[in-house]
């Protein structure tokens, strides 16, 4: 087991580890305040300007766009790279993600904050939707594109752009009142979970596959 391998299983162990945590503080009603000070803090830039942006970002982080960012993705990594292996890790990631953080919506049903909603939204609260969903996709952006661009100016802006849409539709949904800033921290955690397993699968896989070739390469010859 290499180094990267190692640093996968940590951060996997670690979000797990902190959505447990997590998880704990809300079924005992003791993660209130943190919730009600971030929420007053986000809330206190109000205005019809960031409102609009806001509303912007809590859209792209919605199903459609998700699904219409994911068709395009997968053309891309079918078309112009060839990827099918990554095609279905991408699958993957994003399916179990839904799937997690909708068990746990049923499971835990904690209902979404009434302090001052700007939309409305329906369902429950705990973990948010939009932030797994948000840290699936763009994360596993992150994770292929890093793998694939030798620019530096290249990496540096994926990573800006895919932490960015992370951050910014998490912060959007608890601006917009309809998540505690615990339902989307628990999102990301979650996702970071799922996403970080997919990986360390993958790579064992790819590890599997390159040591199988070399077995067979001389009896090709």
């Amino acid at each position: 087991m290499n180094k990267k391998t190692n640093y996968i299983l940590m951060i996997n162990l670690a979000s797990l580890l902190g959505f447990c945590a997590i998880a704990l503080l809300v079924s005992r009603h003791a993660i209130v305040p943190f919730d009600e000070s971030i929420i007053s803090f986000i809330q206190g830039f109000e205005s019809p300007m960031l409102t609009v942006i806001m509303n912007g970002f809590t859209f792209i982080g919605g199903t459609v766009p998700i699904i219409v960012i994911f068709l395009l993705a997968s053309l891309f990594l079918f078309i112009v790279w060839k990827h099918r292996s990554e095609l279905l890790l991408f699958f993957a990631v994003l399916a179990g993600s839904t799937v997690l953080f909708m068990l746990i919506k049923r499971f835990i049903q904690r209902e979404r904050p009434d302090i001052h909603r700007l939309i409305e939204a329906t369902g429950f609260s705990f973990p948010s939707g939009n932030a797994t969903m948000a840290m699936a996709l763009y994360g596993f952006l992150l994770f292929i594109f890093l793998r694939h661009i030798s620019s530096q100016i290249g990496r540096i802006f994926v990573v800006i752009f895919c932490v960015g849409m992370i951050l910014f539709i998490g912060i959007s949904r608890v601006y917009m009142g309809v998540h505690y800033p615990s339902d989307i921290l628990a999102g990301y955690l979650v996702s970071t979970f799922w996403l970080t397993a997919c990986i360390a699968i993958y790579h064992r896989y790819q590890k599997k596959r390159s040591r199988q070739e070399q077995v067979d390469l001389p009896s090709a010859g």
